[in-house]
């Protein structure tokens, strides 16, 4: 009984392991930073960011990366810089190669959901990432 138990024990902590595969039609749209855990665990919460990061990966798992400053009325204020990336599963993990015409650099993707966007860096940083909503300075109507 004891060998079928720890087969079924493994068996069952294989198959909970997140695929990255899954991530992947998570990935595009406007994100913005929450919180990143640096590699010491000291953290740094973000209350308020002045630019997010719109992805956009297409259908061959390459696109682009950019910096994006919202305004009050609605629409972004960008500049012509871009970061190139490619999107590949290695070793259980999915990777994002980024280049632009000064560097590369890789970054993998812990998690990716509708809400959520986990990345961490070459130097171990956690960049734990919200979905960017808009503010919504409409009036409230109080009858």
């Amino acid at each position: 009984m004891k060998p079928y138990a720890f087969l079924f024990l493994t068996l069952f902590i294989f198959n909970c392991s997140p695929n990255p595969e899954t991530f992947i039609p998570h990935i595009n749209g406007y994100w913005e930073i929450d919180e990143v855990i640096l590699q010491d665990g000291s953290k740094k919460d973000y209350n308020y960011n002045d630019t997010i990061d719109y992805f956009e990966i297409n259908d061959s798992f390459t696109g682009i990366r950019k910096k994006l400053k919202p305004n009050f009325i609605g629409t972004f204020e960008t500049s012509k810089d871009v970061e190139n990336i490619k999107v590949i599963i290695e070793n259980d993990s999915l990777n994002i190669y980024y280049t632009t015409p000064f560097a590369t650099w890789k970054e993998s993707i812990l998690l990716a959901t509708t809400e959520q966007l986990k990345i961490i860096n070459q130097n171990k940083d956690v960049y734990l990432y919200k979905r960017y909503l808009p503010l919504d300075l409409g009036e409230t109507n109080t009858n």
